[in-house]
């Protein structure tokens, strides 16, 4: 992993600090922050950070950078949503980055946004408009747009945002680099400056989607001061299938896109065969109806409740545009807002129907990448736009992995999303590690039980179907110790049965390990077919795990194969 990333912690810490204050200088991007620590205190807990894994303390993140937008709050440092009159000075941390720092995480300081995390451009900002790290004649894309720029110019390691219509993944496909937008909940939005509370979600840019993933995995979990936060469920997906189903949108739902965007989807769709993923157009104009409700319908009123109060004072740093949105939700009914959530669950019901089958959507991230000038000639009709293809995401509890696809014909960065149902994020995850390349995927949700196969359900064998239905993780395979012995026995399909003899009484006995959730396990458990069982089984490794087994009389009675010592090995010799 190269210098300045995400895990390399061999790097010192006071020295990464150095480096990153050096780059802030020679960018010159000072539209980036709205406060940026000093050098000297960032230093210092550098140095209290490297004296900690001297003395041997362990830290996932030791000495990674961040940068915090700043509607999230860091104890000590302002939090203003990018208007000057609303600033305060918050006592306590937001959980999300309060789990950052004790793993060993590091805050530059708090960037700039769309005030109140009100658009996609990263224009509405009386800190100035945030330009785009490669063209700086380009929008950053917004509201997240100072951190996800802090990434891209190589400042900071990780860029902490939010997403409420897209905040999250449209700078990261203006930028070429990684947003992870998760499930809703599950990272907290406690300390967050709400837009629209109930469909806010906390976001991390990088520039690899390891570096992404394992600060997202730090800032996952529940939280009591979060009321709307939320843990992984107990059938929670923990892969995707080796052969994936991609749903991919039909041409006439492309139509919002600029020429060069839609030559390069067409590319990355085209690409999508080389990960071994089969594709088939859906009609997504369900979604791209609902995506309307969270500007042009009644829900916007949620973002008059957080701060439409405020607005009304009349504040010298007020955007106009900003202004303008927020006030005319002042006008809402009640009775609109609730037939938009009827709406609203409709189309939810919809898009779990259009999606069944699939593992996952591609789609493009947004539309085009326009100047700053262009969008201040028309700053609703642009960012109304750009926001086609996000804007449904967490109005219908959907979760989003935005990665770079195949670049435009002159070479400008595209962005694609693997979006997927609620709390199927590790499945956009790993179909995003294909996308890329990357022949293994970082782990975002690390639970589960883990289940020793030897038979029908290894990989390739008839059965295995049910362990992808159940999204089972495939670990690496393994061996017993050598107190089992392995039978063939008599079944539909054929199956072996492994059985515990004794220490020295057998043999190592060749299998796999996955990772299953623990309803999955409990699906396992209860459809299992008379004379298999599960048991615990010793690896060869010191491990203990839950595995396959049979009963002592089937075993007895079934053709002893224990010196073959693999399943496979069996069906070779008998075939």
């Amino acid at each position: 992993m190269p210098a300045g990333v995400l895990g390399n912690t061999a790097a010192d810490p006071v020295d990464r600090v150095a480096a990153a204050y050096r780059r802030i200088a020679e960018v010159d991007r000072p539209e980036v922050w709205i406060t940026l620590r000093p050098e000297s205190e960032v230093a210092a807990e550098a140095a209290t950070l490297a004296r900690r894994l001297a003395a041997g303390e362990s830290l996932p993140l030791a000495g990674v950078l961040v940068a915090v937008k700043d509607n999230i709050d860091v104890a000590g440092l302002p939090t203003t949503a990018a208007c000057p009159e609303f600033a305060y000075l918050p006592e306590v941390t937001a959980a999300a980055i309060e789990r950052l720092l004790a793993a060993g995480a590091l805050v530059l300081g708090k960037t700039n946004l769309d005030q109140f995390a009100t658009g996609l451009v990263g224009t509405r900002s009386p800190y100035g408009a945030v330009r785009n790290a490669r063209y700086p004649e380009l929008v950053a894309g917004g509201s997240s747009s100072g951190s996800a720029a802090a990434v891209a110019l190589g400042i900071a390691d990780i860029g902490i945002g939010t997403d409420t219509a897209g905040s999250g993944r449209v700078p990261a496909a203006l930028h070429g680099i990684v947003g992870i937008k998760p499930t809703l909940g599950v990272i907290p939005a406690h300390g967050t400056v709400p837009a629209c509370a109930d469909y806010d979600a906390v976001t991390v840019f990088a520039t690899d989607l390891d570096s992404a993933v394992s600060a997202a995995a730090v800032m996952a979990g529940p939280e009591p001061r979060d009321p709307r936060s939320r843990t992984w469920p107990a059938d929670v997906r923990l892969a995707a299938p080796l052969a994936p189903r991609i749903a991919v949108p039909r041409p006439e739902d492309l139509t919002a896109l600029g020429e060069p965007y839609r030559e390069a989807f067409a590319r990355t769709v085209a690409g999508v065969a080389e990960i071994g993923a089969k594709t088939g157009e859906i009609d997504i104009s369900v979604l791209i109806d609902a995506a309307l409700l969270l500007y042009d319908g009644a829900l916007v009123a949620e973002r008059h409740a957080a701060v439409g109060a405020f607005l009304d004072t009349a504040p010298a740093g007020a955007d106009p545009t900003v202004t303008a949105i927020i006030g005319a939700a002042r006008e809402k009914t009640g009775t609109a807002f609730a037939a938009d959530l009827e709406r609203l669950a409709r189309a939810k019901a919809a898009a779990a129907g259009l999606l069944h089958g699939f593992d996952a959507l591609l789609l493009p991230t947004t539309t085009e990448h326009p100047s700053i000038a262009a969008v201040r000639a028309d700053p609703i009709g642009i960012n109304r736009r750009m926001g086609t293809y996000t804007n449904f995401c967490n109005l219908l509890d959907m979760a989003a992995v935005a990665v770079p696809g195949a670049s435009t014909a002159d070479g400008a960065p595209f962005g694609v999303m693997l979006v997927t149902p609620a709390f199927a994020d590790q499945v956009a995850v790993d179909l995003a590690a294909r996308l890329l390349g990357s022949e293994s995927s970082p782990l975002l949700v690390d639970r589960g039980v883990d289940l020793a196969v030897f038979g029908a359900h290894l990989r390739g064998q008839p059965l295995h179907f049910q362990l992808e239905q159940l999204g089972a993780r495939f670990l690496g395979e393994i061996r017993t110790t050598d107190a089992y012995r392995l039978t063939a026995l008599d079944t539909t399909p054929p199956k072996p049965g492994l059985v515990r003899h004794g220490p020295g009484r057998g043999a190592p006995i060749e299998g796999e390990l996955f990772r299953v959730s623990a309803a999955g396990l409990g699906a396992f458990l209860a459809e299992l077919p008379a004379p298999m069982a599960l048991t615990s089984i010793e690896l060869a490794d010191g491990r203990e795990v839950v595995g396959f087994t049979c009963t002592y009389d089937a075993a007895s009675a079934a053709t002893d194969i224990t010196h073959l010592a693999s399943w496979r090995t069996y069906l070779q010799r008998r075939s």
